[in-house]
């Protein structure tokens, strides 16, 4: 008796690739949204210096550690620190782009769920920006550290009160830290290569680079990790087809013959 694994479907049937200009306009148009809602706290300045004062006391009162020892290790170097400002500058947006064509092409299934989990964590990170402004580390004199890419470049942002593109009030959470923590996630859960946990590196490095160049607080990664998890365990992908043994007999061999050479049937009969 012979013996075959077939799939057996655990779930619904993976969907076909969603279409691409409505995915094109829905992405872009979150993203504008996200945009325009981070616009809205651009002008609270006391209040995100106030703030900025509260996170790094609170950082202090749990004992975390010094942002400023992070940046020390960047700054043995004008290369190596400009090399973290390059990074800061340019990884971000590609490389989640990046992710979500990649997906889209090669894992249709897995690209809906990335794409809900990123909207509900930037969506929930608006709020945050919405209720919570905050200056950077290396706005707030108190925390001694320098403005890397100001000094060093290069730099994305200019003066606050002439930035018009973006709010360098919005430090809380840290959608640096919480993409790049989804691209990971996202890879290692649509891939099956024994070297996917490799992707855990660049939320590593970019943990490091942020909190390094003084662009974000410990406390903004914590609650970007945190608003992800919730995000994971909310929108959770489709689950892969299991398989099952099932064995091949004598009768299953006559039916086969029987559909594809009806001829025999009479000869064997």
């Amino acid at each position: 008796m012979n013996a075959r694994t077939e799939p057996v479907e655990a779930g619904p049937d993976v969907p076909a690739r969603p279409p691409l200009v409505r995915e094109l306009l829905l992405v872009a148009g979150l993203f504008l949204v996200y945009k325009l809602g981070r616009q809205l706290v651009a002008g609270h300045t006391p209040e995100a210096f106030r703030n900025a004062h509260r996170v790094w006391d609170w950082e202090r009162a749990l004992r975390l550690p010094d942002e400023g020892t992070v940046q020390s290790l960047f700054l043995h170097g004008d290369a190596l620190v400009h090399t973290a400002n390059t990074y800061y500058a340019v990884v971000h947006f590609p490389a989640t782009a990046a992710l979500l064509v990649w997906l889209y092409l090669r894992r249709p299934g897995h690209y809906v769920w990335a794409r809900r989990v990123l909207a509900a964590v930037t969506g929930a990170a608006l709020v945050v920006h919405l209720l919570f402004p905050l200056a950077p580390p290396r706005m707030l004199g108190a925390t001694g550290l320098i403005d890397t890419a100001r000094v060093f470049g290069p730099s994305v942002y200019g003066p606050p009160h002439t930035d018009q593109v973006s709010n360098q009030f919005a430090a809380m959470p840290s959608l640096h830290f919480g993409w790049a923590l989804m691209l990971a996630v996202a890879l290692i859960v649509a891939t099956r290569s024994r070297l996917r946990w490799l992707w855990l590196l660049h939320p590593l490095v970019t943990l490091l680079v942020i909190v390094g160049t003084a662009n974000h607080y410990w406390l903004d990664v914590v609650v970007a990790a945190a608003l992800l998890g919730v995000a994971l365990a909310v929108v959770r992908p489709r689950r892969r087809p299991r398989y099952a043994v099932v064995r091949r007999g004598p009768e299953h061999r006559r039916r086969v013959t029987e559909r594809r050479r009806p001829e025999l049937v009479g000869a064997t009969r």
